[in-house]
């Protein structure tokens, strides 16, 4: 369903006018507004704002992201949008994120350092939604250069090298594919499942020439449709055995012995569990997510003040987590290395990235405020939405049917949404019955 004719009967607003022109501007503000408005805000700041200049929403959690990242399609119908999660363990810990977190998020990198209009899946990012956790980790510098392996029908590679790519770029050889993240080789036949697919694929070889590609069923291994872009699989480690980091490696092993076994095996090339907490001695260097975007952006942070507390929280534990480091150091264990620059940012440090990058700086908050148009440190005006979220109906049909009668005879313009066409065709069976006049569409 495509809901963009939402936006444009909202540009007869002026809170949404003064929107579009400070979006159209390349300047940030502070948006009061309920709730249950807040995508149609990212919506209205990301198709009015200047062409080639993504938009990174940022939430308080994983859960929100992905729910704003899936209302967002049905507003922009063009517009390319993509998650970038976070990692499910601190980055001190001793435990690798999952393979498809990974995964999913090197995809997002790639794209971002090499945008390719032509490249299905590696198109150019139009709005970034991410949790504020994802938003304050640091990441390794030049990650998203890591190029994936790419393969369609007709193209010619050895087997053999084509597997040494994909271990190289964190796949785990197995006999049988049965999760994200591991390749298996049968004669003339790979199985690989990339973590950005849904089902993991089968390549065909005749010799050195890839015949098909196909996505087959981990359940009972039979083969399903042809894979319409081929083989894209990006890396599933965001360390990876290059030769300077095994060399790296190798040198940590000799001077920290509480690391020594760690470091060793990736000396040897080994991908051992937790190694992506020795990055910020093993890679060239780290940075933010927001740095690895070209040219400006516009940030959107969605409810601040949830932000604020979420930030300060994870901050909060990934320092003591490390705290408890030094403590076992003074008693009488070996003293840790300093990893101190893979820790959470603090959010007004991305805030002064954003400054010093020149990127816009939005706040879409659901409090209000008795001040008018009041200009922050950051330059941002504050814009207020006259706008109120429904009450909850609690299955009071009757209720809910005096209002539409109420808001129609005002000649209001009512929308009711559904996710499944059985009950838009209830709803106008129950609107219709009320005498209420009512029409179903399957676009607006």
């Amino acid at each position: 369903m495509t809901l963009s004719a939402l936006l444009a009967c909202l540009d007869a607003d002026p809170a949404f006018e003064h929107v579009r022109e400070l979006a159209e501007a390349g300047t940030g503000a502070v948006v009061e507004a309920p709730s249950a408005v807040h995508p149609m805000v990212v919506a209205q700041i990301a198709r009015r704002g200047a062409q080639g200049v993504p938009v990174i929403v940022v939430t308080a959690t994983g859960r929100e992201a992905e729910d704003v990242a899936t209302a967002i399609p049905g507003l922009l119908p063009s517009a390319r949008v993509a998650v970038f999660p976070s990692w499910e363990t601190l980055p001190h810990e001793r435990l690798s994120p999952s393979s498809d977190t990974v995964g999913r998020r090197v995809a997002v990198m790639r794209r971002l350092a090499h945008p390719d209009p032509r490249a299905p899946m590696c198109e150019p990012i139009d709005v970034l939604v991410t949790s504020v956790r994802a938003f304050l980790q640091p990441v390794i510098i030049g990650i998203g250069d890591v190029a994936p392996v790419r393969l369609v029908a007709g193209d010619e590679v050895p087997l053999t090298e084509l597997v040494e790519s994909l271990v190289g770029l964190g796949y785990e050889r197995v006999d049988l594919v049965e999760r994200r993240g591991q390749v298996a080789v049968r004669g003339g036949i790979l199985d690989v499942f990339p973590p950005t697919e849904e089902h993991p694929l089968r390549v065909e070889f005749w010799g050195d020439s890839v015949e098909e590609v196909r996505s087959f069923a981990i359940a009972d291994q039979r083969s399903l449709e042809l894979a319409e872009h081929g083989l894209w699989a990006p890396a599933v480690r965001e360390l990876l055995p290059t030769p300077e980091v095994r060399a790296r490696a190798a040198a940590l092993a000799e001077r920290s012995p509480h690391v020594a076994e760690m470091a060793d095996k990736l000396a040897q090339g080994i991908a051992v569990e937790g190694m992506e907490s020795l990055a910020p001695v093993l890679a060239e260097g780290m940075t933010t997510p927001l740095e690895l975007v070209r040219g400006t952006a516009s940030v959107v942070l969605l409810e601040p003040e949830r932000i604020r507390k979420r930030a300060h929280d994870v901050v909060r534990t990934a320092q003591e987590f490390l705290m408890a480091s030094w403590h076992n150091a003074t008693a009488g264990n070996a003293t840790p290395i300093d990893v101190a620059s893979a820790s959470y940012r603090e959010l007004e440090d991305m805030r002064d990235i954003a400054r010093s990058r020149g990127d816009a700086w939005w706040q879409v908050t659901p409090l209000s405020s008795d001040e008018d148009l009041e200009v922050d440190e950051f330059g941002a005006g504050r814009i207020r939405i006259n706008a109120r979220e429904l009450d909850s109906y609690r299955g009071d049909s009757a209720r809910a049917l005096a209002d539409l009668k109420e808001w129609t005879t005002q000649k209001s313009r009512v929308v009711l949404l559904a996710e499944g066409g059985g009950s838009v065709t209830r709803l106008v069976e129950e609107v219709a019955g009320a005498a209420i006049p009512v029409r179903e569409v399957a676009d607006l």
